[in-house]
């Protein structure tokens, strides 16, 4: 059994905030009404897309809702600050009173980018986590969020992450905006097979870079870890048996848990994955396939992590939150536990997913400028091991 260590108590953990009010479970959304009514909301402004509505998932909310809405269908696979724009203006036209995000994570991401928009002045990168002095906004209208895929916890994470108009994709830091998350597992059901597998590696990729981060947050720590067993276990049931709402229920909580660990920071999976995804490539996608060159090249770096994060893949129940804030070298107790990196291309290969960015149609002659820009996203900042350019190419090299 790990055992409690000394370590510079002089570090200050990091700030603990959850904020956004989580309502989980199935049927939650008939308390759509409930929420509406609560801000005498009667003419809902909803942010979706159009695989959602052909998927008949609008159908399933429409009964709890007023009569009079309309719904934006302009969200792309990498959701754009000209759709934001869009998005704003035609809020304002329709003279609408709050907003409802409904979808996955692009969906809602939009969702927060318009409720900024509302009434605050474009361009939206000024209000960017990547602008020199990002600007305050206010008077964010009435927000709501429905995930339907169990991927990016956007619902209850800090930032809506935007692909701007100078092409660059990046986070707006927004952990307040958001009234509710309304996590209905019912909206999950019809995911296709494919998706599910996707979005769920996004997930558990949120829940392992979270955990490595080097960031003090026992409390994250231990969300992140109860986040990757659970989809370890419940996603390939999910993938297998779309209609299983056992394994519907576990991996949205899965996903919403990995990600209200974002305020540990994210790591060089997502800092290469948003400079691929400003080129148009799915988000879950191309974390699945950087994942295990990722935890490859940080293992070096991770000392008790490592072997933490090895019992965690194999599923074992021995506590792990005690030694991990002392960074020496992992101990002979892991010996025989599944290598994390291993884990992840076997779990890949289980549930179909692309091995290779080159299957996503990824430009080899981009590897370079993508490796520059991954350097300057925020997430390389909280990566366990510092990353120069030449060490983010030589990943998208072995991944391509």
């Amino acid at each position: 059994m790990p055992q409690l260590v000394a370590h510079d108590m002089t570090q200050h953990i990091a700030r603990i905030n959850y904020m956004v009010p989580v309502i989980f479970g199935f049927g939650t959304r008939a308390l759509l009404t409930h929420e509406l009514a609560a801000v005498n909301a009667l003419n809902p402004f909803i942010v979706s897309d159009r695989g959602v509505v052909g998927a008949g998932l609008l159908e399933k909310i429409t009964p709890y809702l007023p009569k009079r809405f309309d719904v934006f269908l302009d969200t792309e696979l990498n959701p754009t600050e000209a759709a934001a724009c869009r998005g704003a203006l035609a809020y304002r036209d329709g003279r609408h009173d709050c907003i409802l995000g409904l979808g996955g994570g692009a969906a809602m991401d939009l969702a927060k980018a318009i409720a900024i928009l509302v009434h605050n002045p474009a361009p939206l990168w000024h209000y960017s986590n990547r602008y020199s002095s990002p600007k305050p906004y206010h008077d964010i209208p009435p927000l709501w969020l429905l995930p339907t895929t169990a991927g990016t916890g956007s619902e209850v994470g800090r930032s809506a992450v935007i692909v701007f108009d100078n092409g660059i994709k990046a986070g707006i830091r927004c952990p307040d905006i958001t009234k509710a998350a309304i996590c209905d597992p019912d909206l999950s059901l019809s995911l296709p097979p494919r998706m599910t597998a996707a979005t769920g590696l996004d997930a558990i990729s949120h829940a392992i870079e979270t955990f490595c981060s080097p960031t003090i947050n026992p409390p994250a720590d231990a969300i992140a870890a109860d986040a990757l067993q659970r989809l370890l276990t419940y996603l390939p049931i999910a993938v297998a048996d779309g209609s299983d709402r056992v394994a519907r229920w576990h991996c949205l909580m899965g996903s919403m848990q990995a990600a209200l660990a974002f305020q540990k920071g994210l790591g060089a999976v997502h800092a290469m994955a948003h400079s691929l995804g400003a080129l148009g490539f799915h988000h879950g996608s191309l974390n699945a396939i950087l994942l295990p060159h990722v935890l490859r090249m940080n293992e070096s770096s991770l000392g008790c992590k490592w072997g933490a994060l090895s019992a965690l893949c194999a599923g074992d129940d021995t506590p792990y939150g005690l030694d991990i804030i002392d960074n020496r070298s992992a101990s002979d107790e892991h010996v025989g536990l599944p290598d994390p990196a291993d884990r992840v291309e076997a779990l890949n290969e289980q549930l179909g997913l692309p091995r290779r960015l080159s299957e996503l149609g990824v430009d080899y002659k981009d590897l370079e400028s993508i490796s520059n820009a991954s350097v300057q996203d925020q997430a390389n900042r909280s990566n366990p091991k510092t990353m120069s350019a030449l060490d983010y190419l030589k990943i998208l090299k072995q991944a391509y």
